[in-house]
């Protein structure tokens, strides 16, 4: 347990109704006296909120009028004593608290060091304390919804009965290997059940997790397509606001507009680009080269075409520009005509494939925009809706432990359906372990927590 009493603020910084300032670790009750004056006569009761001035400890002048609560330890989030200030949300008021609790001993908190020491003192396992940062910047219902089961420790139960069941069967193979004469050998066949067993519960961990880390991080998507289009008109309708100029000049739009929006639960990291066409404009052609890396990158490109009018250079350089990418085509402005439209569907064919997706209509109607979201999911993770219960692997770090895991099992099976020695399974399963003890700490480095941990706001 680590010696330092830790501080820092637990609500995001600004003018608020009200801020929380935590303390964590051994002196944490001790400066709390130090700093909190109650109105009643008591001792601090577990969970109990009290009502009194906060003070600074050096001149005994009064802060603010707050509520303070207890956490003893280890029935507390860290597993270490923890004292909370609520107080009011000024940015004066707040600074003059941590000050009073750093001058009576407190230092200030690294970033997610309250969660780490929550880890170290087993209170969570390391993929809980990950759910812990994905909840705080869950942007949709079903993100946080999934980082919450994923809090609950639907993984690391899992994976420790894994474990458990590995580490019993090289129990048996090494007290065989160490004693042959006294202890028989493993039978081969009730070694291939638990190892297959276990190849597919890993497997279906890592089928979720694609979905998983799209519901996570968002998805990259880029509407593109040649200038007058109506891209912007695309963006606004999908954000239901007025976020973009729209203009029939074409070339309106020279730089990327960027915002979020949720479409069944999974945030789209949009982003509005400039029109791709050659041009002699200086300013213009920066933009349109950033509308094509923005394109290069991107996971899911919404191409926009004007379907009214048939297609020329740019439109069909537009086409290629944007045919690596998985791509959903809009035809667009279907009220106006639809000659380029019916050469579109000649060009791309209908349906597009698995990847893709063709769209005539016009993003004036509502109906369109629905089919437009509905294809969004459908191209962009498989579905309408994702399962937030099966979600449950959103780093890619777990993945890749997992990923090793599976050929760790793999390689064990072939051993087996090869009739070698069971004593030559033990690396296999032993590497294993050490995969599934990856993803709950129990065999992690210190640099990997530094890195899990870093990515965490100062106050969880």
């Amino acid at each position: 347990m680590d010696s330092d009493t830790i501080a820092a603020v637990a609500t995001p910084p600004g003018v608020a109704a009200v801020a929380i300032v935590r303390m964590s670790g051994p002196r944490a009750i001790a400066i709390a006296d130090a700093c909190f004056e109650p109105l009643r006569e008591g001792g601090w009761r577990a969970s109990l909120m009290r009502r009194g001035w906060i003070r600074d400890p050096r001149s005994g002048s009064h802060i603010d009028d707050a509520l303070a609560v207890a956490f003893p330890a280890p029935n507390s989030y860290t597993g270490e004593d923890v004292v909370e200030f609520h107080v009011h949300g000024g940015s004066g008021v707040v600074g003059s608290i941590l000050l009073a609790v750093y001058v009576s001993g407190a230092r200030a908190a690294e970033a997610g060091e309250f969660t780490r020491r929550a880890f170290v003192n087993g209170r969570l396992d390391l993929a809980q304390a990950e759910a812990v940062a994905d909840l705080i910047g869950a942007e949709s219902r079903l993100a946080a919804k999934a980082a919450a089961m994923r809090l609950e420790g639907a993984v690391g139960r899992r994976l420790r009965e894994l474990r458990d069941r590995l580490l019993g069967v090289l129990v048996e193979i090494e007290a065989h290997v160490d004693y042959p004469d006294e202890v028989e050998a493993p039978d081969a066949a009730r070694i291939d059940s638990t190892v297959r067993a276990q190849r597919e519960l890993v497997g279906e961990l890592l089928a979720g997790a694609g979905a998983a880390q799209t519901l996570r991080d968002g998805l990259d998507c880029v509407i593109a397509g040649p200038p007058n289009a109506g891209k912007s008109s695309l963006l606004n309708a999908l954000l239901e606001a007025e976020r973009a100029i729209v203009s029939d000049i074409p070339g309106t739009t020279r730089d990327i507009i960027e915002d979020r929006v949720a479409v069944d639960g999974v945030v789209l990291r949009l982003r509005d680009t400039a029109g791709l066409r050659a041009t002699t404009d200086v300013i213009e052609a920066l933009g349109v080269e950033r509308a094509r890396a923005a394109v290069a990158r991107a996971e899911l490109v919404l191409l926009v075409v004007d379907g009214s009018r048939s297609l020329g250079s740019d439109e069909r350089a537009a086409l290629e520009a944007t045919s690596g990418a998985p791509r959903i085509v809009l035809a667009n402005k279907a009220d106006l005509g639809d000659a380029g439209a019916r050469e579109l569907r000649a060009l791309i064919g209908i349906p597009q494939g698995p990847d893709g997706d063709f769209i005539v209509g016009s993003v004036r109607d509502s109906a369109c925009v629905a089919r437009i979201r509905a294809s969004i999911a459908r191209v962009g993770w498989g579905g309408s809706v994702i399962d937030a219960n099966a979600a449950l692997v959103a780093s890619l770090r777990q993945a890749d432990a997992l990923a090793r895991a599976s050929t760790s099992l793999e390689h064990a099976l072939e051993t087996i359906e090869g009739g070698y020695p069971v004593d030559l399974l033990a690396a296999d399963l032993r590497a294993a372990v050490g995969a599934y003890g990856e993803v709950t700490g129990e065999t992690v480095t210190v640099d990997v927590l530094d890195g899990i941990f870093s990515r965490f706001c100062v106050g969880k």
